[in-house]
């Protein structure tokens, strides 16, 4: 029979290119050249003549090519099965194409610098066609090849899932994620969402809320800052006070998105005792087309809060002459509490400061809110100094979300545009 030499290059593609087309998160290094690979001339033309037909799209012509093939060699075995994983490719079928690179991998002709790749494609597959055990096997066989890219940690996380093992998925994400940081990479938001998932399923409120902080820093638009707070605002336990610092952060973000966010603010600065506030909330939701005059709940605290909200602001005078000569702090903590509620941020600095140095309050709060009111008048850095004084406790979480409110208003700060005069 009359034999005609190839190169891997050109013979070997057609088990490799469409593997990676199909399979996008994989690596698309073409297989290397090797040695020159000896065909017969019948076998090559039929091949062609698959290949052909698979790229034309043509599923019945290339299942009549490759079912005709007749291999007798190593080589020819492994390019038969590399048209059958095309052609399960084109057809959509993840059985078949597994069980064609199964075939490939009983030859002797796959490179081995592909080996690794393919034997990582092989678990991926074993993982969608449902068969966990190869998966895993296939996996670790990559592995000690050395190949173990990160996508490799998360399908491992898959399988654990599907196995219903959602305390070893979860130290498979967290592993992903330390090695993503590691090496310097973002970290996808799809990521970070599947650990904060799985934190929240586990009641890990403090990971929970580590994860959404890190993962503000790179996606902070208002609907990222909004889901982050929203959730994180369902943690159990939390102080009321707490929840107010995170919501009065969602409005500093303008991510107020719905009734619910301004009647779920209103209802707790009203229960508070903040008033003016309250007030406040009512009348911007309104003005954002969210909330309406004739909307029950909110009407009813407008109603409440206005004659209260007057009361509270002629009271202040009064209230911080009495903290400045009291023995402890606890009266001007109080009166920072008031002044931020109205937005009197450099008033309300004045006060927590007092209350620190007089002592005898609670220095996380006091810290927490003296960094809120820092950063609502637009010191950041002394902003992030006070916050980087709360450390534990739920207080600690909100100095670590307005922390990172600082960081993105520090960096608009820094890329600002210097107005240049008309000359």
């Amino acid at each position: 029979m009359a034999m005609m030499r190839h190169s891997i290059l050109t013979c070997g593609l057609l088990a490799g290119a469409a593997l990676f087309a199909a399979t996008p998160a994989f690596a698309k290094k073409p297989v290397a050249v090797g040695p020159a690979i000896e065909m017969s001339d019948g076998f090559r033309a039929a091949t062609q003549a698959a290949d052909s037909a698979i790229k034309a799209g043509n599923v019945a012509a290339a299942q009549s090519q490759i079912s005709g093939l007749m291999p007798v060699s190593d080589f020819e075995n492994y390019v038969a099965a590399g048209l059958r994983f095309e052609l399960a490719v084109l057809k959509v079928d993840r059985q078949a194409q597994r069980v064609a690179l199964n075939d490939m991998f009983k030859t002797a002709s796959v490179p081995k610098t592909d080996m690794p790749r393919l034997r990582y494609v092989a678990g991926y597959l074993s993982f969608i066609v449902g068969n966990y055990d190869d998966a895993n096997a296939q996996l670790d066989y990559a592995k000690t090849l050395g190949y173990d890219p990160m996508d490799a940690t998360m399908l491992r996380a898959d399988i654990a899932l599907r196995r219903n093992k959602a305390k070893e998925a979860r130290s498979f994400v967290q592993e992903a994620l330390a090695r993503q940081r590691a090496a310097g990479q973002p970290v996808p938001a799809a990521w970070y969402d599947r650990a904060i998932s799985m934190a929240y399923q586990a009641g890990d409120w403090s990971e929970v809320g580590a994860l959404y902080r890190e993962r503000l820093g790179h996606y902070d638009s208002a609907g990222e800052w909004r889901t982050a707070l929203a959730n994180y605002l369902t943690a159990p336990g939390m102080d009321a006070q707490v929840q107010l610092d995170l919501y009065r952060l969602q409005a500093a973000n303008g991510a107020m998105a719905s009734e619910r966010d301004y009647q779920a603010y209103a209802q707790l600065a009203d229960k508070t005792g903040y008033s003016a506030e309250t007030k406040a909330i009512i009348v911007a939701g309104r003005s954002a087309g969210k909330l309406t005059p004739t909307q029950a709940v909110t009407a009813g605290l407008m109603k409440t809060a206005t004659p209260k909200a007057v009361k509270e602001i002629a009271g202040l005078p009064a209230a911080a002459k009495k903290a400045a000569s009291a023995k402890d702090g606890s009266a001007a903590m109080t009166v920072g509490d008031i002044y931020v509620s109205l937005g009197q941020y450099p008033q309300a600095v004045e006060q927590y400061r007092l209350a620190l140095a007089k002592g005898g309050v609670d220095t996380a709060k006091g810290n927490a809110r003296l960094g809120v009111a820092l950063a609502r008048s637009g010191d950041l850095a002394g902003a992030k100094a006070a916050l980087g004084q709360v450390t534990t406790g739920n207080w600690a979480n909100v100095a670590g979300f307005w922390s990172v409110w600082v960081d993105q208003q520090s960096r608009k700060t820094a890329f600002k545009p210097i107005a240049v005069p008309a000359s």
